[in-house]
């Protein structure tokens, strides 16, 4: 892939082979940002996964970056005002999965209660491919809606591994100091390791690198535990 000229200048900066420290990996990629706009931070983490294999699920990191999510609850009308007093955006059943049947999407995350899953499910063709489906995995299916609302609010973030077996998860902006994007960082790595499947074999982590939007990768030197 050609770069562009002030891509090959960030790159004389650094070491692209070597590995670095979190702290220091941070405090890289925020002194090669090039661009005038604020840069989300992107941790891409390579796993070696087995066909049965997957991680997903989430965390609220310590150092929220992002605007407020605008939140979708699916209930029935006598848990409606309970969503909105949580700080639901949108909260509702049979007009809400019409409005998403026609193609409104104009919220960030979608919370369901399981007595409404039979109806939200159908909504896969809308939901699915823009990664809105409620799932219990990740919590957005539940009878605690409060909870749920109040952490989507925090910034509770979703991560899965793709297909190749890689995470891609925003864990800041260039404009936070690299102590926050570092401690995001290691709260996700940490995050990571708990949720090691327990069959996962030796070199479960293949590379980790850090890199913001526009800007080149640093790899971190990333030990995993035994």
């Amino acid at each position: 892939m050609k770069h562009g000229k002030k891509y090959n200048e960030a790159l004389k900066k650094y070491d692209p082979a070597k590995k670095y420290e979190i702290a220091e990996a941070c405090k890289l990629v925020k002194d090669i940002h090039y661009t005038k706009f604020d840069e989300t931070v992107e941790l891409s983490v390579s796993l070696k996964l087995e066909k049965n294999q997957t991680v997903r699920d989430t965390l609220v990191f310590p150092h929220q970056f992002t605007g407020e999510k605008r939140v979708l609850v699916f209930c029935k009308e006598d848990r409606v005002q309970e969503a909105l007093d949580a700080g639901a955006t949108y909260a509702g059943s049979t007009e809400y999965i019409d409005k998403v049947k026609g193609g409104w999407t104009e919220f960030d995350v979608a919370v369901a209660t399981p007595d409404m899953m039979k109806d939200v499910g159908r909504l896969g063709m809308v939901l699915g491919r823009r990664g809105l489906m409620p799932n219990p995995k990740t919590g957005t299916v539940t009878p605690n809606i409060a909870q749920a609302v109040a952490e989507l609010k925090k910034g509770r973030t979703e991560f899965r591994a793709d297909k190749g077996g890689v995470i891609h998860i925003p864990v800041g902006k260039v404009s936070m100091s690299e102590s926050d994007t570092a401690e995001n960082v290691t709260t996700f790595l940490a995050e990571l390791a708990r949720k090691k499947p327990s069959d996962a074999k030796a070199g479960f982590v293949r590379s980790v690198s850090l890199s913001s939007t526009m800007g080149p990768g640093v790899w971190i030197d990333y030990k995993e535990e035994a």
